[in-house]
């Protein structure tokens, strides 16, 4: 059983989609949901630095393109699962048929928006603690005034709040725990630093018209399989001001039989979350379109007919 999974925010670098547009067809279908975020991803994606794709309100629309154009270069495919970390959620939910392309970049362009201006109320950030006991570490940035926003599994949980707290972070870690590391992120996002964003967001999904997963959807809020288009809408929503639960996304995998994971691009991340916490699951990280050969023998062995 083959799950489709979708990268979130912080997986962008400089250039990344450059090789893409090689490829026939592309640069047309950015190009479209370029129209459809009021965005020039193939900029973005392309020509711009490392500062100017940080940016919330650029990073999200050219995320869910990248995972869209890589998703589309796979041919037809038929996962058993899908789900996405964060912004990525957005990705899955068009596989699962949930969203069509221009209500997706509709929607996260003004996800994006949204979450960067409330990230600019305060000077806030993300950092990775790798290693440690899950219980301890929670306890310990509660004490700091922290949020675990992303238990990601794999012994890896992303702390988030603001300047201040992170940097009394660094300097008194969690017992176990072996590095902190800034994350590439302009807020604390899976936050209350993220409830302004909220009723923006709830409003833009209001106007739209979803449709019910045609393949197993698998949410971020508590890695539970969601049924109808109206609650992963819903859940889209509430999510960017609570935790996501990637931990609990990969317990389902398990649940759901899965044997392979591939990742649609910017791959890497989940790959290396799931190298850890899925013993004897085949993985893959579509980087670039060299591998596209690879993720399709992937598919011919694992995925559902």
């Amino acid at each position: 059983m083959l799950v489709l999974v979708a990268p979130g925010q912080g997986a962008q670098t400089p250039g990344f989609l450059t090789p893409w547009l090689d490829l026939p067809g592309v640069e047309d279908r950015l190009r479209a949901l370029s129209a459809a975020a009021d965005l020039d991803l193939v900029h973005y994606g392309t020509a711009a630095d490392a500062d100017e794709i940080r940016d919330t309100a650029v990073a999200q629309p050219l995320l869910v393109a990248a995972g869209l154009v890589s998703a589309a270069a796979l041919g037809d495919v038929t996962p058993g699962a899908v789900a996405g970390h964060s912004v990525g959620e957005i990705t899955a939910a068009v596989l699962a048929g949930v969203l069509d392309d221009t209500a997706a970049l509709t929607l996260v362009r003004k996800r994006g928006l949204a979450m960067a201006e409330a990230a600019a109320i305060t000077a806030t950030g993300m950092s990775a603690l790798l290693g440690g006991d899950p219980d301890t570490t929670v306890a310990h940035l509660e004490k700091l005034g922290l949020t675990p926003a992303n238990v990601n599994g794999a012994g890896q949980i992303v702390a988030a709040g603001t300047l201040e707290q992170l940097a009394a972070l660094e300097a008194d870690k969690p017992e176990g725990v072996r590095r902190v590391v800034a994350l590439k992120v302009a807020g604390a996002f899976h936050t209350l630093h993220m409830a302004p964003a909220v009723d923006t967001l709830a409003k833009a999904a209001q106007e739209l018209t979803p449709g019910d997963p045609t393949i197993t959807y698998v949410s971020n809020k508590d890695g539970k399989a969601v049924a109808t288009g109206a609650e992963v809408l819903e859940r889209l929503v509430g999510q960017i001001a609570n935790p996501v639960r990637w931990d609990l996304c990969m317990e389902t995998f398990k649940e759901l039989g899965v044997t392979a994971l591939l990742e649609l691009s910017p791959g890497g991340t989940l790959t290396g979350l799931a190298k850890r916490a899925l013993p004897g699951v085949k993985t893959l990280a579509l980087k670039t379109p060299d591998d596209l050969d690879a993720a399709r023998e992937l598919i011919a062995e694992h995925a559902n007919a």
